[in-house]
């Protein structure tokens, strides 16, 4: 199993795939932003829904407010996250009309 340097300070998953969209196994490069969120849903298969929360700053008001957004990642096998779990997605080329980060990490298990 031979697995590829992404560049990301991320452990590389212990299991194999042959998905050719893997940062790890396949042919896919990772650039430019990496969050942290947790996964709110996997109805598309081989794809999730990433929710992160953030602060928004007001100056008017000199106060934040919590927000949140919802970010789709494509789900390579080797990695599997479920809902619940927290997860590592970097961005990468766009893989379809809405798709352009990839689960890179599982950071926590199901809460």
């Amino acid at each position: 199993m031979v697995v590829r340097n992404t560049g990301l300070d991320v452990k590389a998953p212990k299991t194999g795939c042959s998905d050719p969209l893997c940062p790890f196994h396949g042919h896919l490069s990772v650039r430019g932003r990496v969050f942290e969120g947790v996964v709110a849903g996997s109805r598309s298969p081989k794809t999730v829904s990433v929710e992160r929360a953030y602060l928004h700053y007001y100056t008017k008001y000199s106060r934040y407010e919590r927000r949140r957004s919802k970010t789709l990642a494509h789900n390579p096998p080797c990695i599997s996250a479920a809902e619940g779990d927290k997860v590592t997605i970097a961005e990468c080329r766009p893989l379809s009309k809405e798709v352009t980060f990839v689960v890179v990490e599982k950071t926590g298990g199901v809460a």
